[in-house]
């Protein structure tokens, strides 16, 4: 089984719709904050703070903090000798609450919409930010105080934190009643997780002493929940919030894990902290055999870390060096650098791809999911990289179980002018380990090949003609790697110099036009339309214009 866990969404929804799209997994889990505002706009998200502070502050002078503001402001305002400021004051805050709870259903509700498409399950943690899902469109993925089976492990969750989030609405959060200073036994979490008895906890709030450290506070998680997991066979433990404390640990046998933030934060200097961090976790006869640790930035999924278990240690091995020293550092790295603006042939390309994505067939997850390992048996056996983009159904998500498979493989043959023939006894190597691996189980066809040596000199040498690296770009524009771990340094390297990549891409202009009008391709989409049509999905008209202009039907 494949779990995929993300957290502290902040309400990054796009995001998210993209990773689905992006991923294939068996579970996942999507864990609070879900939101990040409980308003549209930030001038009304201050108002409603400045008077949340100003009553937060009335409430604690008249030594009433036992009862939540929402009730004090309600009660304050029942008494007759009550001021008029104080009565302009909570009729407008009792307005803003009303209007912070419609708002805060509105956008799970849009959260629902997005996670809805995907076939796999999806299970949702409410935090800090967040209300109790439970009066939410996205009640049926709640996982606080609900356990859910998928294959043989129970996957339960307890939302919130020991913290109020000033802002949100204190009637509606979660309320968390497992915090410092609560026996544990008498713990709603523990007492929770102590009669469902889950195999894989998630909570918004980590666990004392493992990733909770916040500076000058030191440990800042549950006590109870460590408890738990110390003397329960939990075997994943999944939390967020304290953004800076990531990583894998294993504590007791039980491997916990907090990927840092997937949406971008705000923090309390001012300054924004990127995200798309998020977990990959394969687990087999319910042990953890392997943990990837992902970053989603741009259009691009990037492996930065892989964690093995050799003997009775977790090993790490960094992939991405680079991104990963960044977030050790707290620094923004994909951020920083220029946004890639694509021809407008490739840009509607991918807008039209994105949505057939929202619609992925569980055939096109099994052969994404398949090539993955045959790259790794193929390395394993070349002792060498190798990557692949893939095209047609695959590329789009709309795989049928008839369809073949389509791609360009990338090797590294040394760089010479003559090593991408057919004729290179590594990419005959290679093509014949594929037939071997692949070809009892697909149909499929290599339709180029591409020497990374080549397109890695290219780039140093800034050589615009180079048609190797014309090609390299025109797949990464378009396609879908497996792999990526292989491609990504190059495609780093093209990032720096965004004119230099944008030049490439204008020279490759022309031969997509002449690609994307041949009959083949035309043949191909109205095939994809047909497929969704045979699911219930019928095609919006703005994509089926964007579709026609993209086939240069219309001007």
């Amino acid at each position: 089984m494949r779990l995929l866990y993300l957290t502290d969404i902040h309400g990054s929804f796009e995001l998210v719709m993209q990773l689905l799209a992006e991923t294939t997994a068996d579970v996942y889990v999507v864990s609070g904050d879900l939101i990040d505002i409980p308003f549209y706009n930030m001038d009304s998200a201050i108002r409603y703070h400045e008077l949340q502070s100003y009553f937060h502050g009335l409430r604690r002078r008249m030594d009433r903090e036992q009862m939540i503001i929402e009730d004090f402001v309600d009660d304050l305002l029942e008494k007759p000798d009550v001021t008029d400021e104080v009565q302009s004051r909570g009729s407008r805050y009792q307005q803003y609450t009303i209007r912070a709870r419609r708002v805060m259903q509105q956008k799970y509700k849009v959260l629902e919409n997005i996670v809805s498409w995907k076939k796999a399950p999806v299970f949702c943690l409410p935090g800090n930010y967040d209300m109790d899902l439970k009066f939410t469109s996205l009640h049926e993925r709640d996982l606080h105080l609900h356990w859910h089976q998928v294959e043989d492990l129970k996957i339960a969750g307890y939302g919130g934190a020991d913290i109020w989030t000033a802002g949100i609405p204190e009637r509606y959060v979660v309320r968390y009643k497992a915090g410092i200073g609560v026996y544990d036994r008498h713990n709603e979490m523990y007492s929770f997780f102590k009669a469902s008895k889950p195999d894989i906890i998630v909570t918004h709030q980590p666990a004392h002493g493992v990733l909770d450290r916040i500076s000058f506070i030191g440990p800042s998680g549950s006590p109870a929940l460590r408890t738990y997991c110390d003397n329960n066979p939990v075997l994943l433990c999944l939390t967020g919030h304290v953004h800076n404390e990531w990583g894998l640990r294993e504590v007791e046998n039980t491997i916990y894990l907090n990927p840092s933030n997937f949406g971008d934060v705000t923090q309390i200097n001012g300054e924004v902290k990127e995200g798309g961090f998020f977990f990959e976790a394969d687990i087999d006869r319910r042990e953890v055999q392997q943990v990837l640790f992902r970053k989603l930035a741009g259009d691009r999924i990037f492996d930065i870390a892989e964690y093995r278990k050799k003997g009775a240690r977790w090993e790490e091995e960094v992939i991405d060096r680079e991104r990963y020293d960044a977030l050790q550092r707290n620094d923004n790295y994909d951020s920083t650098m220029k946004k890639s603006s694509h021809i407008p042939e490739i840009q509607l390309f991918n807008e039209i791809k994105r949505f057939f994505r929202l619609f992925q067939t569980p055939e096109t997850e099994e052969r994404v999911d398949r090539l993955e390992e045959v790259a790794r048996l193929v390395e394993e056996r070349l002792q060498g990289e190798i990557a692949m983009d893939l095209v047609g159904s695959v590329n789009m998500g709309l795989s049928a179980q008839s369809s073949d498979i389509a791609f360009v493989p990338y090797l590294r043959c040394g760089g010479g002018a003559t090593c991408e023939s057919r004729s290179c006894g590594l990419y005959r190597q290679a093509a014949q380990m594929l037939r071997e691996i692949l070809g009892s189980h697909y149909d499929f066809e290599i339709i180029d090949c591409v020497d990374l040596s080549l397109v890695e000199k290219s780039i140093q040498d800034k050589n615009y003609e180079c048609e190797t690296l014309q090609r390299f770009v025109a797949y990464r524009s378009i396609c879908r790697p497996i792999n990526y771990r292989v491609i990504a340094p190059l495609e780093d390297m093209l990032n720096r110099d965004m004119e230099f990549r944008n030049e490439l891409e204008g020279s490759i202009r022309s031969y997509f036009k002449i690609f994307v009008t041949t009959s083949q391709h035309i043949h191909s989409f109205n095939k994809y339309e047909l497929r969704l049509k045979s699911i219930g999905i019928k095609l919006p008209e703005s994509i089926r214009r964007k579709i026609r202009r993209y086939l240069q039907e219309e001007g």
